[in-house]
């Protein structure tokens, strides 16, 4: 895309742990996704390298803090697209930053140009110009996927990992627009073919831009059938299947253990949310599974899932304490926790387990169990899709780092 930074979007899928797609209830199956390119002035002409492509997303123009420019390889991208029988999408650079009513703008200029019918995507290119102020941010791309949607198309974000996570509320966006992240992170090699190992750890995403291709094309799947939006009425080729000698998708199988139930993998899902769920270590459900929590999860999938001692031991305590499967000991308790210094909100009570936010003095943790365990006390977040825990007091030297109430 426009002012692509290929070395920062190569760079995330080397740190990316895959720990799920969060795709949402109308997502297709892992074997009717969809492949296409996405283009600018920078491809005079439209590429069929995969073969097998059914859409593209074209770049119309864009907004470079109120500058207002066309790209003028659209109506030939257009056109050749349509030929190819492919889809037909567009996406706007937008570096309007925070100022909502740039984007406005930006966005009654370009709709009435586009050439796709309704229902189609129209992407917010938001990978450049981003303000210091993340609320603002969020509160013009917000603004645009609005006018996007309530003028008839289907509103999308397109960006990289690190720049979405550094200046935009994610969570936001997927609260209002659920599944409509379009992201980049580029995969090692030239394989045309997605390879998931590489996927970019978010939740929303519904289109993964997988690689650049050499410079010359961006390839991109389709994870869950909204390219077909806009062209529901219209016969459509069917999506061809991954060849044999393509990246699988296909979880190492194992003899099932004594004491394991299974789980059917959901839309959304991740290791740590499957894990919490049943009152395991995500690390330990993958393990049993024969898996690193870095394997990709899809729809459909079926896991082990060791025995819930976390929820049997409830029961059996009329719910106040309980031992989880590393074997510590729980307390329901419910609460409120001001941190009075930094501390990490985490997806376990390790002090090793992934950081989910850095939370700073002052911050509020509202918590409905505690531990002790491994030199620390901790409290439990409940969230969405899990729990968080945070260490709160130093239980050898009995320092607080917060005060309850």
């Amino acid at each position: 895309m426009f002012h692509k930074n290929k070395l920062i979007k190569f760079l995330t899928v080397a740190i990316a742990a895959v720990f799920f797609i969060g795709v949402g209830a109308t997502a297709a199956n892992a074997s009717d996704r969809y492949y296409g390119g996405d283009y600018s002035k920078y491809q005079t002409n439209v590429f069929n390298n995969t073969q097998h492509d059914s859409f593209a997303i074209d770049q119309i123009g864009g907004d470079v803090n109120g500058y207002i420019y066309e790209d003028w390889t659209y109506s030939r991208h257009a056109q050749q697209a349509h030929n190819n029988g492919w889809r037909f999408h567009t996406y706007i650079w937008d570096q309007t930053g925070s100022n909502s009513w740039e984007t406005q703008r930006m966005l009654n200029y370009f709709l009435p140009r586009l050439q796709q019918p309704k229902g189609a995507i129209v992407a917010l290119d938001f990978e450049a110009g981003a303000s210091w102020s993340v609320e603002g941010n969020t509160d013009a791309i917000l603004t645009g996927m609005r006018q996007i949607r309530d003028s008839g198309y289907t509103p999308m974000l397109y960006s990289y990992r690190p720049y979405l996570l550094a200046h935009v509320d994610v969570n936001r966006i997927l609260a209002e627009f659920p599944n409509s992240l379009w992201v980049a992170g580029y995969q090692n090699g030239l394989s045309v073919w997605p390879n998931y190992a590489n996927f970019p750890s978010m939740n929303g995403v519904a289109i993964w831009q997988y690689s650049d291709y050499g410079g010359q094309q961006d390839l991109n799947v389709d994870l869950t059938g909204i390219t077909r939006n806009g062209y529901g009425q219209q016969p459509q080729a069917q999506p061809k299947q991954q060849p044999a000698n393509c990246p699988s998708n296909t979880p190492n199988t194992q003899p099932a253990q004594s004491n394991t139930s299974t789980y059917t993998v959901r839309y959304g899902d991740s290791w740590w949310s499957i894990a919490n769920r049943h009152g395991m270590n995500m690390y330990t459900l993958a393990q049993i599974n024969g898996r690193s929590i870095n394997s990709m999860l899809y729809p459909g999938q079926t896991l082990r899932i060791r025995a819930n001692t976390q929820t049997a031991q409830q029961s059996n305590n009329s719910g106040s304490t309980w031992r989880d499967s590393l074997g510590d000991t729980w307390h329901k308790e419910n609460g409120t926790f001001t941190a009075n210094t930094w501390l990490n909100l985490r997806w376990g009570a390790r002090t090793t387990s992934a950081r989910i936010a850095l939370l700073n003095p002052g911050s509020e943790v509202k918590y409905d169990a505690w531990s002790s365990h491994n030199g620390y006390v901790w409290i439990r977040q409940p969230r969405n899709n899990g729990y968080g825990y945070v260490a709160v007091r130093n239980s050898a030297t009995h320092q607080p780092f917060g005060s309850f109430k």
